[in-house]
């Protein structure tokens, strides 16, 4: 029997609030078979999220100890709290032949970039200003410095997009969707 053919991992990126993980979740309703990895962080929960579902929930000193280890394929400081990307589980996933996608932010994206140069970044980006200004307000869930910071760092991730091989434009979850899939390359 053939040996599998190793995938290309996937890594989504977009600034805050463009609907990364709506798009995701969509995706994944109808194939399951996309892999996402579950990113650690010091954040709290918000309501409804669950450890290991949404996040890893880590303590600061947790997530040291995963960067001293090694174990993160990649991290970030955003909005006052750290995420990072649990490097084995993303690996033995591709290495299994499964599609793997990433859904992470810039900074998080270079990084990736740099460790693992074969891999697809994919920018997600909003319509327009307003409209991601909009989305960012109406979440609800954020205090008005947190909306601040994160408006400020959409105005940074904006400017990246020449960096990415491919952008999707958030019209339609549904259509953004079925793009990803099809990069995905997932039957």
């Amino acid at each position: 029997m053939a040996a599998e053919v190793r995938q290309r991992l996937t890594v989504l990126s977009g600034p805050s609030g463009v609907g990364k993980s709506t798009v995701v979740a969509h995706m994944r309703k109808a194939h399951p078979e996309v892999w996402l990895s579950v990113s650690a962080t010091t954040r709290k929960p918000r309501p409804g999220e669950r450890h290991g579902v949404q996040y890893f929930f880590v303590t600061d000193d947790e997530f040291d100890k995963l960067v001293a280890n090694g174990e993160l394929l990649e991290w970030a400081q955003f909005a006052g709290n750290r995420y990072g990307t649990p490097r084995a589980a993303v690996m033995d996933r591709l290495d299994a032949g499964a599609p793997v996608l990433l859904e992470i932010d810039l900074q998080g994206a270079r990084q990736v970039k740099e460790s693992m140069p074969d891999s697809r970044l994919v920018f997600l980006a909003p319509p327009d200003w307003d409209e991601l200004v909009r989305r960012l307000t109406g979440r609800g869930t954020e205090p008005p410095d947190v909306i601040e910071r994160r408006l400020a760092a959409a105005r940074v991730e904006l400017a990246a997009e020449p960096e990415f091989d491919t952008t999707l434009v958030n019209t339609s979850v549904e259509d953004v969707a079925r793009e990803l899939l099809a990069l995905l390359a997932v039957s």
